[in-house]
């Protein structure tokens, strides 16, 4: 195949902006660049006539390529008149060459990068336009550094190489001899590891011929690829011995995978082996690498399948012969002669674990029979969990928390190595390290969520065993919900007695809620004009939507998982989660639960770590279609614009709030206060839906501010876990800073700072409850919303009601409202007219798992709770049938 070749006029904007996105024919042609697919230029070494015409016909001032200038003719490359320039992903004159990536991890460099060159006559040797580099990861393969860096970085500095040349800035700096280097592709005869080395070598070219052309060694006389290399520190997990050719010890068959020593002693981890033949396994599964291939049949086994043929044969009586191909029920066989056969097989051989479900899984005659023997040698149970815990004893228990990457059913170290501290915001000390989840992390569990889907057993499960697993599941966070409650609080600083009831009670209901509606998603019946003289019958049906993407916020991190994840589920999804950074350790355990109450591998993926990395590829990716997210409404816009320009997956977006409550003076003003106080300071103020701003009427606002004050002076603040708090820490140093900066510009301002304002004087980050008034509509007080404890009040005149409502309402947000009074046709009044997508009338944060929430305007889109949620992970298929 001929390379890239991108014609260009600098001075055109059109054409620079072709630039900005992968350089490939299809995003040239729409933005109306010519394009020409020539399968050569040459023949016999001579320019082709009419390929290099058809190229001169475009009149390009510049020609651009990705790589491999030695295949385009001279007399192309010289023609522009800005000449040619080229992208090579090294810094030359360093890895000049076809393998230019392989080669920076195979020597092992600290640095990679990226030149953009003029073309000349010679391979990789022309004057350097720019250079860009970034550190080299110790677990970074080629995917990790081209996602991370050399391709999008490329893409940009490809554009600035455009303007720099259109700019007439463009330098032509000569490369240096010295450091000059050459490596060819290389070859699977080349690539055998050599073992006797030290760890970190046999790593970096491990990762180096990942994955063409492939490193190799030999094991028990085959040759076997290793993938997924990355160096190990601390212990080595306990395994099997095994002897390799060549190595300096014996290799050591783990639970995570399979451990190389190095002559210095020091150890690597590969996690994938590849035979001869072509097939794959986890390295951790090689003294059992059988178990996915073919049986062989022992003579006994061989008599008992005939046997069992003979009962196929009698429940498909219209079947000739039962051949090994024979499709139980594409021979016609129902759901009664699922159970026929089953306990006819189960009669003939006493003890075998069979289910309905196993027949479905294996519909073939040998896949029915392959299964069949693997039971009857016990060859088929579930792997057993194996978690790595970070173990706490506070609050009179020991937690037990899972700290890695959940991927596919099992708990893994991210893909490089790396680790983040989870910080207490009690106290300010390390919780434990977290695995830091990457794009290549991303990449996997969005595969496991995408196989789990189109062929493991969850997208064939019938829709009310689904809803028992979720069920089973609730079941078990009800059992560690004490646990579950102390992992919130010392990871989020939320009281304890309020992680009990809220966080987890709620998250609790809203999985039986969801669980009794997974066989209740029902289509409709539609009656339409008929086709005559034939009769149509329309009808519609609500259908899962595949892998779907879930990313949560830090307030309530087990709830918000919930209140997605379980309408996510019901509907028959799989899905992909990101907790927040901050609050990684509930998300985890659930992980581990939802494996203990039988959700299949695959379903549900937990990836800690930032939203920049995670996040992002979760929007990007092209196998997602759907993504729910609770955060930031800047963050949310980004999401958006990401998920439309990869693939227009599905969005729904719970964003900011500023959400007015006004208070009447004919309100019950007992109720008004402990309410009023309650919609500002309910979880310390991190609550998407507190009222971020209080209309008082004027005539009770004195009285209303003076009982505030008094109420919040009887506030205990202190340790979350102690049982008579009122108040905890704010969840995270940062957001502690900017809520004290908040309130020096409310002061700066000329807002009354009554009460609180400052960061109490003790370990952790703990403010105090703050009151100010006198705020007016202009101020950022006003307008921003502080998520926390921080209680905004203005006055409005004595029976304005319009007017209050017109400064309420004057908001880029619609998230939820209040309203406090005796009067109904009052309440009524306000309630219509109120531009949020939840009014409280004398209450406040009173949600429940029945009633749908979400917000309007710059507040998101979507719904969360309720049945409203099934549909976001629902899509509606119209089927009509002519008879």
């Amino acid at each position: 195949m001929s390379p890239s070749l991108l014609c260009c006029s600098p001075s055109t904007p059109q054409h620079r902006k072709v630039l900005q996105q992968p350089l490939t024919a299809v995003a040239a042609e729409k933005e109306g660049t010519p394009v020409f697919k020539f399968p050569r230029w040459r023949v016999k070494g001579k320019p082709i006539p009419e390929v290099v015409d058809a190229y001169k016909a475009v009149g390009a001032e510049l020609n651009v390529m990705p790589f491999c200038s030695q295949f385009i003719p001279m007399n192309v490359i010289d023609h522009p008149k800005h000449g040619s320039i080229i992208y090579h992903p090294s810094i030359l004159p360093l890895h000049r060459g076809a393998s230019a990536i392989n080669w920076t991890l195979i020597h092992g460099d600290k640095k990679a990068g990226f030149t953009v060159f003029w073309a000349d006559d010679g391979l990789d040797t022309g004057p350097i336009l720019l250079q860009r580099q970034c550190d080299v990861e110790p677990n970074d393969t080629v995917d990790t550094l081209y996602n991370r860096f050399l391709f999008p970085g490329g893409i940009k500095a490809m554009v600035e190489s455009v303007q720099l040349i259109a700019d007439g800035k463009a330098p032509r700096t000569p490369q240096p001899e010295e450091g000059a280097s050459y490596e060819g592709i290389q070859k699977k005869s080349n690539a055998k590891v050599n073992l006797a080395q030290p760890a970190e070598a046999i790593h970096n070219w491990i990762r180096g011929h990942d994955k063409v052309p492939g490193a190799w060694t030999v094991i028990d006389g085959q040759s076997v690829t290793l993938y997924g290399s990355s160096m190990l520190g601390g212990s080595v997990p306990e395994g099997q011995p095994l002897d390799i050719e060549g190595a300096s010890q014996a290799a050591r068959v783990t639970k995570n995978g399979l451990v190389l020593y190095g002559t210095d002693g020091k150890a690597l981890l590969v996690k994938n082996l590849q035979f001869e033949d072509g097939k794959m396994i986890p390295a951790s599964k090689y003294f059992s690498s059988g178990e996915s291939a073919s049986v062989e049949l022992t003579d006994d086994e061989k008599t008992m399948a005939e046997e069992i043929r003979n009962i196929w044969k009698g429940i498909l009586s219209n079947v000739p012969a039962i051949e090994d191909t024979t499709d139980f029920f594409k021979s016609g066989a129902a759901s009664m002669d699922v159970v026929r056969l089953v306990e006819e097989v189960k009669q003939k051989c006493a003890g075998v674990q069979l289910q309905n479900e196993d027949v479905y899984m294996a519909t073939t005659f040998q896949d029915f029979i392959q299964m069949f023997v693997r039971k009857l040698r016990g060859e088929d149970q579930e792997e057993e969990l194996v978690v790595d815990y970070a173990t706490k004893d506070v609050n009179n228990m020991t937690v037990k928390m899972p700290y890695q990457c959940f991927i596919n059913g099992k708990f893994e170290d991210s893909e490089n190595g790396k680790t983040y501290d989870s910080i207490s915001p009690t106290d300010g000390s390390v919780i434990c390290k977290v695995s830091y989840a990457s794009v290549g992390d991303v990449d996997r569990a969005v595969a496991a969520a995408k196989e789990a889907y189109e062929n493991g057993p969850w997208g064939k499960m019938n829709p009310r065993d689904r809803g028992s697993l979720l069920y089973r599941l609730a079941d078990l966070m009800e059992e560690h919900q004490e646990e579950l409650a102390t992992i919130e609080s010392i990871d989020s600083g939320a009281v304890y007695t309020l992680a009990l009831k809220t966080h987890v009670g709620m998250s609790i209901q809203t999985f039986r809620y969801f669980a009794g509606w997974c066989d209740k998603i029902q289509g409709k019946t539609i009656p339409i004009n008929q086709a005559r003289p034939n009769r149509n019958l329309t009808f519609t049906k609500k259908e899962p939507l595949g892998v779907c993407a879930i990313v949560i916020p830090w307030n309530y991190p087990l709830m918000m998982l919930a209140w997605k994840s379980a309408a996510c589920l019901a509907a028959g999804n799989t899905l992909v989660l990101k907790p927040a950074q901050v609050t990684p350790l509930t998300a985890l355990k659930f992980a581990e639960l939802s494996v203990k109450a039988g959700i299949p591998k695959g379903v549900i993926n937990i990836l800690p770590g930032s939203g920049g990395v995670v996040g992002q590829r979760l929007s990007e990716h092209p196998d997602i279609r759907k993504l729910g997210f609770t955060g930031s409404t800047p963050i949310g816009k980004q999401i958006m614009k990401s998920c439309a320009v990869s693939n227009l997956k599905k969005v729904s977006l719970e964003l900011g709030g500023k959400s007015p409550l006004l208070i009447f003076s004919d309100c019950d003003m007992d109720k008004a206060v402990r309410m009023g106080m309650s919609s500002v300071f309910f979880n310390k103020g991190e609550n998407c839906i507190a009222a971020g701003r209080l209309f008082v009427e004027e005539s009770i606002h004195d009285e209303f501010i003076d009982r505030v004050v008094e109420e919040i002076k009887k506030m205990k603040i202190g340790d979350p876990l102690d049982r008579s708090t009122d108040h905890g820490p704010q969840n995270h140093k940062a957001h502690l800073d900017k809520l004290l900066e908040y309130c020096e510009i409310g002061v700066k301002e000329g807002a009354t700072l009554v009460y609180g304002g400052t960061r109490v004087d003790r370990p952790g980050f703990f403010m105090e409850p703050t009151v100010f008034t006198d705020v007016e509509d202009h101020m950022f007080l006003a307008k921003e919303e502080s998520f926390g404890p921080v209680m905004v009040v203005s006055k409005f005149k004595d029976g304005d009601v319009d007017g209050v409502l017109q400064r309420a309402n004057d908001t880029e947000y619609g998230l939820a409202s209040g309203v406090f009074t005796r009067d109904i046709n009052k309440a009524m009044y306000v309630s219509e007219r109120l531009e949020a997508g939840t009014v409280f009338v004398n209450t406040y944060n009173k949600t429940d798992v029945a009633t749908p929430f979400g917000g309007f305007k710059q507040s998101g889109f979507g719904k969360d709770l309720g049945e409203d949620a099934l549909m976001e992970y629902l899509k509606t298929k119209a089927v009509t049938v002519e008879y």
